[in-house]
């Protein structure tokens, strides 16, 4: 991720004297991270605020107005561990599900059981390949075309990431044009980064994994609601519990 603007940064300084160029790389770091910054604007809204307070209030206690070196430093190295240039092997299906669990330590779902229900929706969402696919993908492209309304913008990964502000979205967070490109979102990579985020943020439909599967509770069923509602939620809930006993 590519923070030059705000690594400048000496401070520290109110949040209000960053440029819109600085708030937008703070707002992409913060998102990475799991924070909720709101839309990488590059404006100082209630959101980022509120996501720079949790920030500094979880890593780098402070006043939390203000943003310095210290607290970037820290931000900036945070950020670079969720980079995508990890070597991981995606040409076996137990390369993909060894670097969708480190995936999901890395951006912090620890629990066996959170991992589980991941690695359970990549194979019925991939149709057991564990690859990158295209929504509808035993279709043709002009079928996509013509009857998907948010196309181009329809779903691939190892999840389905749909719409164009979603493509926007991610295409912000890890610096990469999949608006332009929308076939990068089945870069093995970012494919995978997308998914483990999304279950952690909540980004897919409202509802994160946490909701669901926490150190208190573990609900393979209703977890489907971070993906798509109910839908073949008995079904995925087996699976998972499946991959339960091996994680």
């Amino acid at each position: 991720m590519n923070l030059s603007n705000l690594l400048v940064v000496k401070g520290p300084i109110p949040l209000e004297d960053l440029t819109s160029s600085q708030l937008s790389e703070l707002q992409s770091a913060l998102t990475m991270l799991g924070y909720s910054a709101g839309p990488v604007d590059g404006l100082l809204g209630p959101k980022t605020r509120n996501a720079w307070d949790e920030f500094k209030t979880d890593v780098v206690p402070g006043n939390p107005r203000l943003i310095g070196q210290e607290s970037v430093q820290k931000l900036a190295s945070m950020a670079s561990e969720l980079s995508l240039a990890k070597d991981h092997d995606f040409s076996t299906k137990e390369g993909t599900i060894k670097a969708i669990k480190a995936e999901c330590r890395a951006q912090g779902l620890i629990y066996p059981q959170q991992q589980a229900y991941v690695l359970a929706t990549v194979e019925w969402e991939t149709a057991q390949t564990f690859k990158p696919v295209k929504e509808a993908y035993w279709m043709s492209e002009g079928w996509r075309q013509d009857h998907l309304r948010y196309f181009p913008y329809y779903g691939r990964g190892f999840v389905q990431l749909t719409w164009k502000s979603n493509y926007e979205k991610y295409s912000s967070i890890l610096g990469v044009d999949m608006v332009s490109n929308p076939d990068l979102a089945l870069n093995p990579d970012i494919a995978l980064f997308i998914l483990v985020h999304g279950f952690k943020t909540g980004a897919f439909t409202g509802r994160k994994i946490t909701d669901y599967i926490n150190d208190h509770k573990c609900d393979f069923v209703k977890a489907r609601r971070c993906i798509n509602g109910t839908d073949r939620a008995n079904t995925i809930a087996g699976i998972a519990r499946r991959y339960d006993t091996s994680v």
